[in-house]
């Protein structure tokens, strides 16, 4: 079943695990890119709700701090953006429920590299699988992706076959 939801030109966004390294930094590109958000909401653990996290502000949205609201299924009705770096668990625990609100979750955890109904896309490289979601967009790991924006050229033009890549 194709994805048919249009998302609207000032979306309400959702960062999920928003009190973390890769949550914080969502809230910096949103802001660095000026994205056109009409609301941004800041989702985390029960641990973290209620605390305050400083945002630069974005579209539609003002400078100012978000309050972190606890992450629950029903955090997403009205959301149409999920941005997930909350774990693998956490993204798995929530898929059915941000998917059934109609947002699309872009996952940035291991939980769905490997499952063949969602794509992994890596924007530089092939941005036009995004078209194929069903909900759920991957991402693969930070080495992979930066590595795969100078590799796929070479891909392309003389098959590579395979890679060995280390990283510490």
């Amino acid at each position: 079943m194709a994805w048919t939801k249009e998302i609207p030109a000032n979306p309400v966004v959702a960062v999920a695990g928003a009190t973390g390294a890769v949550g914080r930094e969502f809230l910096e590109v949103l802001h660095d890119l000026d994205f056109p958000a009409s609301e941004v909401r800041a989702l985390a653990s029960s641990r973290s709700a209620g605390k305050k996290l400083p945002f630069k502000g974005c579209g539609q949205v003002p400078a100012g701090d978000l309050i972190v609201e606890e992450m629950t299924p029903a955090s997403f009705e009205g959301v149409d953006i999920a941005l997930f770096s909350a774990g693998a668990g956490v993204s798995k625990e929530m898929r059915e429920a941000v998917v059934a609100a109609g947002a699309i979750m872009i996952d940035n955890s291991s939980a769905f590299r490997m499952d063949d109904d969602v794509p992994l896309v890596v924007p530089e490289v092939n941005a036009e699988d995004i078209k194929l979601h069903k909900g759920v967009i991957a991402n693969p790991n930070c080495t992979t992706a930066i590595m795969l924006v100078a590799v796929a050229p070479l891909h392309r033009a003389k098959g590579l076959r395979r890679i060995v890549a280390a990283t510490y």
